[in-house]
């Protein structure tokens, strides 16, 4: 079995999350669910779509931090 180019992607994604949120990108990987597409390990639809909103979470409370630290200054 191979990755897919959607898995190997993510992959990275997760890595970078890890880096800006002092995680441990190990337990991002372990949370990756995968499903068999023709011989591709692809991301299952409902983990993609879950690891989406979480991080556009994640943005949106980013933008609401930096919305009040620069009104407090």
């Amino acid at each position: 079995m191979k990755l897919s180019d959607a898995t190997i992607s993510h992959i990275a994604q997760l890595v970078q999350l890890a880096m800006l949120t002092g995680t441990d990108v190990v337990d991002h990987m372990r949370m990756m669910t995968l499903v068999n597409e023709d011989g591709l390990l692809d991301l299952d639809p409902d983990y993609e779509t879950q690891s989406d909103d979480n991080v556009q979470r994640m943005i949106q409370e980013a933008v609401r931090i930096q919305s009040e630290s620069v009104e407090s200054k």
